[in-house]
């Protein structure tokens, strides 16, 4: 410590001098001065020959011109050596053969080029092949419509004549049970021609409801009157098939008139009895008058209404 305190002064002034030296050959010592120089050769004086002694240029020989020095100076020139004959091995050539780029190329494009013709060939033969069968199956759903088409023609033909058939049956039942009828009460008011029922109409009392300028088996009743009996029925179009007599073991004479609806299949639905017409009310003999109408039936008939209303009419006598 000792000896730092006794030169400081020139511990300072070394550091100090460093310093400023190191400083000026940062700034200056180190510049390259730019464009660099350019490089110069060395001139050489101009002769025909390696070798010459004087300090005088001489003059050109006309014996020897510069064309003819130039040519035997070609000619003594050392000959270029053979040129070496490379021997490639075995995988340089196998290289070589590899590495021809564009005929590689060329190959795969050819390829991929038929390979893509073959794709569109197979795709055009799957689409035909599937127009085909589209073809085969439109064929036979075809048959199989025509097939089914002449099956209902037949079978509504079938039901058609089975309809008739039907009709026909019900039409003679329905004479055969209206000329049984006719003595169920002491006659029927809806008989055949032949039928010898006493009366006719839709409303009470004896005789042939009509007018005498109507039709003889018209089924719209006018005016009428007179003292007949029995049972008898007034429904559009509709032939009755069964009209049960009613069971009533009572000790009192009547009529009683009773509403009835009637589905297409000629069954009744409903019934009201005692409507107007009816000349009782007695609840006995209403009663039996309409579970008797419960049971009445008539002909099947699909261009009916649904729900067709009618009268049946139920003349009660004693025996």
């Amino acid at each position: 410590m000792e000896y730092i305190k006794e030169h400081r002064t020139g511990i300072i002034g070394t550091l100090i001098t460093h310093a400023v030296v190191l400083a000026l050959l940062l700034f200056f010592g180190f510049f390259t001065p730019l464009p660099l120089p350019g490089e110069e050769g060395i001139l050489v004086n101009f002769g025909d020959s390696e070798t010459g002694f004087g300090e005088e240029e001489p003059a050109p020989s006309e014996t020897a011109p510069i064309e003819d020095q130039e040519e035997k100076q070609a000619e003594t020139k050392t000959p270029p050596p053979p040129p070496v004959k490379s021997i490639a091995t075995p995988v340089e050539k196998e290289a070589l053969m590899t590495q021809d780029v564009e005929k590689t190329v060329a190959l795969e494009t050819a390829k991929k080029k038929k390979d893509l013709e073959k794709a569109k060939d197979l795709e055009k033969e799957k689409l035909l092949n599937e127009k085909q069968k589209q073809e085969r199956l439109e064929r036979q759903r075809q048959a199989e419509s025509d097939r089914q088409r002449l099956a209902e023609i037949t079978r509504q033909k079938k039901e058609e004549e089975q309809k008739l058939a039907q009709a026909a049956a019900e039409k003679r039942k329905a004479g055969e049970i209206n000329n049984r009828a006719k003595n169920a009460f002491g006659g029927s008011g809806q008989g055949t021609a032949d039928s010898k029922s006493t009366g006719q109409g839709v409303t009470y009392g004896a005789g042939n409801q009509g007018s005498p300028q109507g039709t003889a088996n018209a089924d719209k009743y006018g005016p009428g009157g007179g003292v007949g009996n029995g049972t008898s029925f007034s429904l559009d179009g509709r032939s009755g098939l069964s009209l049960p007599k009613p069971n009533y073991p009572g000790n009192d004479e009547g009529i009683v008139v009773v509403q009835v609806t009637v589905n297409k299949a000629g069954q009744v639905t409903k019934a009201e009895a005692g409507v107007k017409g009816s000349n009782t009310a007695d609840a006995d003999m209403i009663a039996a008058a309409r579970r008797a109408a419960l049971q009445a039936r008539f002909n099947a008939d699909e261009n009916a209404p649904a729900f067709q209303v009618g009268t049946i009419t139920y003349r009660f006598v004693l025996d």
